[in-house]
């Protein structure tokens, strides 16, 4: 529906009675980058294409401004730039990717309503509080204030709107993301979530009395992309504690610090075979992985050596809500004060690993149960634990501040440890019939990765015999079974499952239309910091040949 109507385009150029230069233009479907010369647009080889492409202007996906203008500045600069805009209008070349943008969301209007433009932007699965649209958002709303009904924008204001954010905009708009028809995607996802809320086995964890105040009634689904897209449904606002779902994201942040050598020098890579909480190492004194209670409380003594507890509990602090996006980041002082009075267990497994010297030298034991006891009382909702599956998801890079967070070898490990030890006793039947990295913990919680698409958190408070939500366990199976996210599905013969992805390889790349090379080597040195590398390849139709040049964005 909101694909560029290049029609529409056309007709506006049309009744603005530009004049096309002799070598002229041809409009024709063509896959959008985020650069004017590729956005719905194919033009010509000749001159006019050189002056095109030399006159293009490519965006950041955010824009952080290093420091304020003043008003007669800002001003001039704004004057400026509408004023080449114009100049390259009348010459005839290919108008603004806000002038796309805007056609293509008015649909043949001359105005837009505010209110029609943010109800598309969410059918892309972006949020207008997504802190890569600050910007945008703000600025709609100051020039809201200034038009006469304070709901409608003409194409300037539209323009001056969304030229800060233009490429993640003209991104979202002609479908680029990673989940192209995220509209039709969600609407599955509701309904699996419908199906997995019929459910009424499981009962909900009692061990921990705070646990077992939850109501057994609550499901909560939300996700996150590797480009920000966002869906929840169900309890996704009420807070719970991480409990072995911090685990994971410890151990990241451990491998992070110190590298997987250091770390592993104390803790295991083997799933163990037995029950979470059991007293019981390898066979070279070592705890088996460190999503085993006996690993967490090792993993746990590795963090910020030689600080204070209180030191400690910020920087994992920090560190997860870095990860979540800034996002809810909490703390449930009566879950810790409940865990350290019911911790008998884990106060045994700790005199064990202290008495096997799995600690390294110096290590208060009772201080890491106490640090152990806090991180597993950190609260989250299902909205930002999402965005922390998604910071996993995306190589350790938050998806909506674009911040790197974690290294990608403290992903990479992370990642093989959830998929191979991260259920509980169920870790090989979930490998096998889900196939994605995942951690559960008592308080209901599945944190599930997608590799490269997506993150997801699923909470319901009941559990089965091994540990896990019952409805969770549910929701992962089916939506496996639907769509081809199994990390051994094949994405080009399983022909019974959707694959709700782009199709082809390349689909996290930018294409340009048909240029000539000495202008792509015009363009490359105006925008040599966005790009990487560049590649081409030939393609034959008919008599004609076409050369289109590839270039590989940069990540970070």
């Amino acid at each position: 529906m909101f694909h560029f109507r290049l029609a529409t385009a056309l007709k506006e150029l049309l009744k603005a009675n530009l004049k096309c230069p002799a070598a002229g233009w041809l409009a024709s479907r063509h896959r959008c980058s985020g650069s004017a010369s590729s956005c719905g647009l194919q033009l010509l080889h000749g001159p006019a294409y050189r002056a095109a492409a030399a006159s293009v202007h490519i965006r950041p996906y955010c824009v952080k401004a290093g420091g304020e203008l003043k008003l007669d500045e800002a001003k001039k600069k704004d004057d400026s730039a509408e004023a080449a805009a114009d100049k390259r209008r009348n010459a005839g070349i290919l108008p603004s990717l806000e002038d796309l943008l805007f056609y293509t969301v008015a649909e043949g209007q001359e105005t837009i309503s505010a209110h029609k433009f943010l109800t598309a932007l969410k059918t892309t699965g972006l949020r207008t509080g997504d802190p890569r649209l600050k910007e945008c958002m703000e600025m709609l709303k100051d020039l809201l204030k200034t038009t006469p009904d304070g709901v409608t924008l003409d194409r300037h204001q539209f323009k001056k709107c969304v030229q800060s954010n233009i490429v993640l905009l003209t991104q979202a708009f002609r479908k680029k993301f990673v989940i192209p028809d995220f509209q039709s995607f969600t609407s599955h996802i509701d309904e699996l979530y419908e199906s997995a809320k019929t459910l009424s086995e499981g009962q909900v964890a009692d061990y921990i009395p705070q646990l077992a105040k939850f109501s057994p009634d609550m499901w909560a689904v939300s996700l996150c992309t590797v480009d920000g897209q966002r869906h929840t449904v169900g309890d996704t606002r009420v807070p719970f504690c991480l409990q072995s779902c911090v685990k994971p994201l410890k151990y990241a942040v451990a491998v992070h610090n110190h590298g997987s050598d250091y770390v592993h020098s104390f803790i295991g890579k083997e799933p163990s075979g037995l029950r979470f909480n059991k007293l019981f190492l390898d066979e070279d004194d070592k705890p088996h992985n460190p999503m085993v209670n006996a690993g967490a409380i090792v993993c746990t003594s590795l963090i910020k050596q030689g600080e204070g507890n209180a030191e400690k509990f910020d920087y994992v602090m920090n560190f997860l809500k870095d990860m979540a996006g800034n996002e809810y980041v909490g703390f449930s002082n009566a879950t810790f004060q409940s865990e350290r009075e019911s911790g008998d267990r884990n106060f045994a497994i700790g005199y064990y690993l202290k008495e096997k010297k799995c600690f390294p030298e110096g290590t208060d034991m009772t201080s890491v149960l106490d640090l152990y006891f806090q991180l597993c009382s950190i609260e989250v909702n299902c909205e930002s634990a999402s965005v922390m599956a998604a910071t996993l998801a995306n190589g350790g890079i938050c998806p909506i501040s674009g911040e790197r967070v974690l290294s990608p070898e403290a992903v990479r490990n992370t990642l093989s440890l959830m998929h191979s030890c991260g259920m509980y006793d169920f870790s090989g039947q979930f490998a096998f019939h889900v196939g994605l990295p995942a951690k559960s913990g008592v308080s209901g919680g599945i944190l599930l990765v997608v590799p490269n698409v997506m993150g997801i958190m699923c909470w319901s408070p009941p559990l089965d015999k091994l540990g896990n939500s019952v409805r969770g366990i549910q929701f992962c199976t089916d939506l496996v079974e639907l769509f081809n996210f199994h990390n051994y599905d094949n994405l080009r013969h399983f022909a019974k499952k959707h694959d709700p992805r782009r199709e082809g390889g390349e689909q996290r790349q930018q294409f340009f239309g048909p240029m000539d090379y000495e202008s792509l080597q015009q363009e490359l040195a105006l925008k040599a910091p966005l790009w990487k590398k560049v590649s081409a390849t030939e393609s034959h139709q008919d008599t004609s040949t076409t050369v289109v040049y590839r270039m590989d964005s940069v990540n970070e």
